[in-house]
């Protein structure tokens, strides 16, 4: 048995860590995330319970005293162990979850809407202003702290599935349909999301994040789309140069340029996201260079091709240029 306590140790410990972070389902930081903790909570409880009456029962029925044998054979304690019980229980399990999820159906006004669509295999993020106009990115999700956020769901190719577990449940994009997910955080953070059906190709390698701010910050953060910025330094002329006559344009969108392109992700707000290549790598200089150099070695058979015909000192004042802060349309 002392063998044997280390690796229960070990093993506890593995299953704990699991618990908490920024992709945990039991560790909540919105109400729908809470209510599906709570009602996951339950669910083990209450399963525990039955599981240890079985085991009851079984040892009973094997080493018991003749006349608990004997009860325990008899055709009422088969019909209410067999039938009775479980007819309750999962009623009774089935009303309550009702009746604690019933607030995911609210239809009250989100305070934002946002559209998401999943691609193979990132995310196309647009925000959309109440006077019809958007402002588009892309692989990560603004919110401010103590709002609810409406996110309309859909897909052009197959389906995906977006799960933010530590804000709320999974929910399915299907082409040809539009689906609803309700979002609201208690408190500032970044929470990781992915793909929760299997999509093809670098499925594994669709992640999304939502970022939680303040409310003063998330209206400094938007509002900074329309502000006057500095002009580019020599190395990020010479970056978006590149970036033109190359034909990045024609597949990656940067406003206030001529690079319209729809296929891609919008490239305008780069770099203030948390990663590129929908949550491959952390956003640098040096990894924004190594993505467009050899993308298809660190996220294989995503739908960029890899352009390593770019000397050191091109993919440098590329990736200079991709970060630098960009015009977008000005808005309210």
């Amino acid at each position: 048995m002392k063998g044997i306590r280390p690796y229960l140790v070990i093993t506890c410990s593995i299953a704990l860590a699991g618990c908490e972070g920024t992709q945990s389902a039991l560790d909540p930081h919105g109400p729908a995330a809470a209510r599906i903790a709570i009602l996951t909570w339950f669910l083990l409880g209450l399963a525990t319970a039955v599981l240890g009456l079985v085991i009851a029962a079984t040892w009973l029925a094997i080493g018991g005293p003749d006349s608990v044998r004997g009860w325990l054979g008899r055709q009422r304690t088969v019909v209410a162990g067999g039938i009775v019980f479980p007819t309750v229980v999962l009623s009774g399990l089935l009303i309550y979850g009702l009746w604690l999820m019933r607030a995911d159906a609210s239809t009250s006004t989100p305070d934002l809407r946002i559209a998401v669509t999943g691609e193979q295999w990132w995310w196309r993020v647009t925000y959309h202003l109440g006077d019809g106009r958007a402002i588009e990115s892309a692989n990560e999700i603004r919110m401010p702290v103590g709002r609810t956020v409406a996110l309309t769901l859909t897909s052009p190719d197959v389906i995906h599935s977006l799960w933010i577990p530590s804000l709320a449940g999974k929910v399915d994009l299907i082409p040809g349909r539009s689906t609803t997910l309700r979002l609201k955080a208690d408190r500032a953070g970044i929470y990781r999301g992915a793909c929760a059906e299997y999509c093809g190709g670098p499925h594994a390698l669709m992640a999304l994040h939502a970022v939680a701010m303040p409310a003063q910050d998330f209206a400094s953060w938007f509002s900074a789309h329309g502000a006057t910025l500095p002009a580019l330094d020599d190395a990020q002329t010479r970056g978006g140069q590149l970036f033109l006559s190359a034909g990045c344009g024609g597949c990656h969108a940067i406003d206030g340029t001529e690079a319209r392109g729809i296929i891609g992700p919008n490239l305008t707000d780069l770099g203030s996201r948390q990663t590129i290549g929908a949550g491959l790598l952390p956003v640098s200089r040096e990894n924004v260079a190594r993505f467009v150099a050899r993308g298809q070695h660190l996220k294989p058979g995503n739908r960029m091709p890899q352009f390593d015909i770019f000397s050191d000192e091109q993919l440098s004042d590329l990736a200079s240029y991709l970060l630098a802060p960009k015009q977008s349309e000005p808005h309210d």
